[in-house]
């Protein structure tokens, strides 16, 4: 079982940096998979970033790669998320998933529908 509970969400403006945490609570977490999706009014859940278990392991969606880092902390239980050059286009409500099943990793982490744990979500707003 992993309750997640996502923070650091805000306005900035186009350019702008923003780091995400989201805090995770369970002992399965240190096996989990951690991946970031987003979605817009309107706009199905898009795949952002993911990282395994290990933390040895990431990915990215193209359109963030190079902008954005993903991290985690086993100590702190908790997985991060560096948004760098932001761009009005980033602009969602960002999601927190965890698998603790092992399944995301056989589609490279991108699809939301094999992560098991949500968090609540935290909107990220870019201005142009």
């Amino acid at each position: 079982q992993v309750q997640l509970v996502e923070s650091g969400g805000g306005l900035v403006q186009a350019g702008g940096s923003l780091r995400l945490s989201c805090a995770a609570s369970g002992r399965t977490f240190s096996r989990s998979a951690m991946g970031w999706f987003r979605q817009a009014p309107g706009k199905e859940r898009e795949f952002v970033t993911a990282i395994s278990p290990g933390g040895g392991i990431t990915s990215y969606a193209d359109s963030v790669k190079g902008r954005f880092t993903i991290s985690r902390d086993s100590a702190k239980n908790t997985v991060y998320l560096q948004m760098n050059s932001l761009k009005p286009e980033d602009t969602a409500v960002y999601y927190c998933a965890a698998d603790s099943l092992g399944r995301a990793v056989v589609t490279g982490y991108k699809r939301w529908d094999q992560y098991n744990y949500w968090g609540q979500g935290t909107q990220v707003t870019v201005s142009s």
